[in-house]
Protein backbone atom coordinates (compact mmCIF):
# COMPACT_ATOMS: atom_id res chain seq x y z
CA UNK A 1 0.00 0.00 0.00
CA UNK A 2 1.39 3.32 -1.02
CA UNK A 3 0.92 6.09 1.51
CA UNK A 4 1.94 9.52 1.00
CA UNK A 5 3.57 12.16 3.26
CA UNK A 6 4.10 15.58 3.29
CA UNK A 7 7.64 16.12 4.18
CA UNK A 8 10.00 19.08 4.45
CA UNK A 9 12.93 16.72 3.23
CA UNK A 10 13.78 14.00 0.85
CA UNK A 11 14.10 11.05 3.17
CA UNK A 12 12.41 8.68 5.30
CA UNK A 13 13.81 10.50 8.68
CA UNK A 14 12.85 13.75 7.08
CA UNK A 15 10.56 15.99 9.33
CA UNK A 16 6.77 16.00 8.51
CA UNK A 17 5.74 19.11 6.60
CA UNK A 18 3.17 20.63 8.86
CA UNK A 19 1.55 22.03 5.46
CA UNK A 20 -0.52 19.36 3.12
CA UNK A 21 -0.70 21.77 -0.16
CA UNK A 22 2.17 24.12 0.37
CA UNK A 23 4.36 21.35 1.62
CA UNK A 24 8.35 21.14 0.38
CA UNK A 25 7.84 17.66 -0.68
CA UNK A 26 5.88 14.83 -0.88
CA UNK A 27 7.63 11.08 -0.27
CA UNK A 28 5.45 8.64 -1.39
CA UNK A 29 6.01 5.29 1.21
CA UNK A 30 5.30 1.53 0.05
CA UNK A 31 4.18 0.22 3.53
CA UNK A 32 5.36 -3.40 2.32
CA UNK A 33 8.73 -3.17 2.54
CA UNK A 34 9.50 1.02 2.95
CA UNK A 35 10.62 1.90 -0.17
CA UNK A 36 9.57 5.20 -1.35
CA UNK A 37 9.67 8.30 -3.83
CA UNK A 38 10.37 12.02 -3.38
CA UNK A 39 8.59 14.55 -5.62
CA UNK A 40 9.30 18.35 -4.74
CA UNK A 41 5.62 20.06 -4.26
CA UNK A 42 5.01 22.42 -7.55
CA UNK A 43 1.74 23.60 -5.89
CA UNK A 44 3.87 25.83 -2.82
CA UNK A 45 3.75 29.18 -4.84
CA UNK A 46 0.44 29.30 -5.87
CA UNK A 47 -1.61 31.96 -5.00
CA UNK A 48 -4.77 29.39 -4.39
CA UNK A 49 -5.96 26.19 -4.94
CA UNK A 50 -2.93 24.56 -3.84
CA UNK A 51 -4.59 22.06 -1.55
CA UNK A 52 -6.86 21.00 -4.62
CA UNK A 53 -3.92 20.88 -6.77
CA UNK A 54 -1.93 18.54 -4.12
CA UNK A 55 -4.71 16.55 -3.63
CA UNK A 56 -4.96 15.52 -6.73
CA UNK A 57 -1.61 14.86 -7.67
CA UNK A 58 -1.54 12.42 -4.56
CA UNK A 59 -4.08 10.52 -6.13
CA UNK A 60 -2.82 10.46 -9.41
CA UNK A 61 0.80 8.41 -7.63
CA UNK A 62 -1.57 5.65 -6.57
CA UNK A 63 -1.57 6.55 -2.82
CA UNK A 64 -4.31 5.48 -0.49
CA UNK A 65 -3.86 7.72 2.70
CA UNK A 66 -2.38 10.73 3.06
CA UNK A 67 -0.36 11.87 6.32
CA UNK A 68 0.33 15.58 7.18
CA UNK A 69 0.33 17.80 9.80
CA UNK A 70 -2.52 20.18 8.50
CA UNK A 71 -5.56 20.09 5.48
CA UNK A 72 -7.38 22.85 4.63
CA UNK A 73 -11.27 22.24 3.65
CA UNK A 74 -10.81 22.18 -0.84
CA UNK A 75 -8.12 19.60 -0.17
CA UNK A 76 -10.16 17.58 2.31
CA UNK A 77 -13.03 17.28 -0.02
CA UNK A 78 -10.49 16.54 -3.49
CA UNK A 79 -9.12 13.68 -1.21
CA UNK A 80 -12.26 12.12 -0.29
CA UNK A 81 -13.77 12.08 -3.83
CA UNK A 82 -10.58 10.76 -4.79
CA UNK A 83 -11.25 8.20 -1.82
CA UNK A 84 -7.79 8.84 -0.18
CA UNK A 85 -7.66 8.45 3.48
CA UNK A 86 -6.65 11.49 5.45
CA UNK A 87 -4.71 11.44 8.53
CA UNK A 88 -4.21 15.19 10.27
CA UNK A 89 -2.30 16.34 13.58
CA UNK A 90 1.28 14.36 12.90
CA UNK A 91 4.76 15.24 13.67
CA UNK A 92 8.02 13.50 13.78
CA UNK A 93 9.43 12.19 11.00
CA UNK A 94 7.78 10.48 7.58
CA UNK A 95 9.02 7.04 8.87
CA UNK A 96 7.90 7.60 12.63
CA UNK A 97 4.42 8.22 11.00
CA UNK A 98 4.44 5.44 8.62
CA UNK A 99 5.46 3.14 11.51
CA UNK A 100 2.59 4.43 13.31
CA UNK A 101 -0.24 4.11 10.26
CA UNK A 102 1.26 0.21 9.99
CA UNK A 103 0.64 -0.53 13.57
CA UNK A 104 -3.53 1.11 13.34
CA UNK A 105 -2.40 4.02 15.45
CA UNK A 106 -3.23 6.36 13.03
CA UNK A 107 -7.50 7.24 12.13
CA UNK A 108 -8.05 8.61 9.39
CA UNK A 109 -10.46 11.63 8.86
CA UNK A 110 -12.90 13.34 6.81
CA UNK A 111 -13.06 17.11 8.72
CA UNK A 112 -10.10 19.90 7.99
CA UNK A 113 -8.19 21.23 10.56
CA UNK A 114 -7.50 24.30 9.03
CA UNK A 115 -8.45 27.06 6.83
CA UNK A 116 -8.35 27.45 3.04
CA UNK A 117 -4.99 29.14 2.68
CA UNK A 118 -2.98 28.17 5.51
CA UNK A 119 0.54 28.21 4.96
CA UNK A 120 0.63 30.87 2.20
CA UNK A 121 3.55 32.96 3.81
CA UNK A 122 5.56 30.84 2.23
CA UNK A 123 6.75 30.47 -0.99
CA UNK A 124 7.42 34.01 -2.05
CA UNK A 125 10.70 33.31 -2.75
CA UNK A 126 11.96 32.07 -6.53
CA UNK A 127 9.06 30.28 -7.52
CA UNK A 128 9.30 30.87 -11.19
CA UNK A 129 11.16 32.09 -13.83
CA UNK A 130 14.21 31.18 -15.67
CA UNK A 131 12.94 28.66 -17.61
CA UNK A 132 11.51 27.66 -20.73
CA UNK A 133 9.26 30.70 -22.20
CA UNK A 134 9.15 32.25 -25.31
CA UNK A 135 10.88 35.48 -25.39
CA UNK A 136 13.36 37.84 -23.25
CA UNK A 137 11.32 39.25 -20.16
CA UNK A 138 7.86 37.52 -21.54
CA UNK A 139 7.77 35.49 -18.39
CA UNK A 140 6.73 35.09 -14.62
CA UNK A 141 9.89 36.45 -12.84
CA UNK A 142 12.09 36.21 -9.83
CA UNK A 143 10.77 36.81 -6.65
CA UNK A 144 7.05 37.89 -6.22
CA UNK A 145 6.60 39.82 -9.42
CA UNK A 146 7.23 40.34 -13.08
CA UNK A 147 10.97 40.04 -14.44
CA UNK A 148 13.84 38.88 -15.68
CA UNK A 149 12.04 35.69 -17.01
CA UNK A 150 12.43 33.26 -19.67
CA UNK A 151 9.11 31.26 -18.47
CA UNK A 152 8.70 28.62 -16.26
CA UNK A 153 11.35 27.01 -13.76
CA UNK A 154 13.78 27.18 -11.29
CA UNK A 155 12.65 26.77 -8.10
CA UNK A 156 10.07 25.94 -4.99
CA UNK A 157 9.00 29.19 -4.09
CA UNK A 158 10.67 28.67 -1.13
CA UNK A 159 14.51 30.69 -2.23
CA UNK A 160 14.22 33.77 -0.14
CA UNK A 161 13.42 32.62 3.30
CA UNK A 162 10.81 35.17 4.10
CA UNK A 163 7.33 34.29 5.37
CA UNK A 164 4.63 36.54 3.74
CA UNK A 165 4.49 39.07 6.53
CA UNK A 166 7.98 39.97 5.88
CA UNK A 167 9.15 38.19 8.75
CA UNK A 168 11.82 35.18 8.89
CA UNK A 169 10.82 32.07 6.98
CA UNK A 170 9.85 29.67 10.62
CA UNK A 171 11.11 26.65 8.51
CA UNK A 172 14.19 27.26 6.67
CA UNK A 173 15.50 24.81 4.61
CA UNK A 174 18.37 22.67 5.96
CA UNK A 175 21.72 23.20 4.46
CA UNK A 176 21.93 19.79 2.52
CA UNK A 177 18.18 20.88 0.79
CA UNK A 178 18.80 24.24 0.21
CA UNK A 179 22.48 23.27 -1.40
CA UNK A 180 20.35 20.63 -3.69
CA UNK A 181 18.13 23.45 -4.21
CA UNK A 182 20.76 25.60 -5.47
CA UNK A 183 22.67 22.84 -7.46
CA UNK A 184 19.68 22.44 -9.45
CA UNK A 185 18.93 26.54 -9.88
CA UNK A 186 22.60 27.05 -11.35
CA UNK A 187 22.30 24.03 -13.92
CA UNK A 188 19.00 25.48 -14.70
CA UNK A 189 20.31 28.53 -15.64
CA UNK A 190 23.63 27.25 -17.50
CA UNK A 191 21.13 25.41 -19.43
CA UNK A 192 19.31 28.90 -20.09
CA UNK A 193 22.51 30.81 -21.30
CA UNK A 194 23.19 27.79 -23.68
CA UNK A 195 19.56 28.16 -25.28
CA UNK A 196 20.19 32.14 -25.21
CA UNK A 197 23.57 31.98 -26.63
CA UNK A 198 22.23 29.14 -29.28
CA UNK A 199 19.56 31.30 -29.95
CA UNK A 200 21.37 34.63 -30.64
CA UNK A 201 23.20 32.90 -33.12
CA UNK A 202 20.03 31.88 -34.86
CA UNK A 203 19.14 35.20 -34.80
CA UNK A 204 22.51 36.87 -36.01
CA UNK A 205 23.09 33.72 -39.01
CA UNK A 206 19.68 35.23 -40.01
CA UNK A 207 20.61 38.52 -40.61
Amino acid sequence: MKIAVSASGTQLDSEIDPRFGRCAYFLIVDTEDMGFEFFPNENVSLGGGAGIQSAQFVASTGAKAVITGNCGPNAVRTLSAAGVQLITGQTGTVREAVERYKKGDLKPTDQPNVSDHFGMGRGMGMGRGMGQGRGMGMGRGMGQGRGMGMGRGMGQGRGMGMSGSGGPDPNPLSREEELDSLKRQASDLKRQMEEIQDRIKDIEKKD
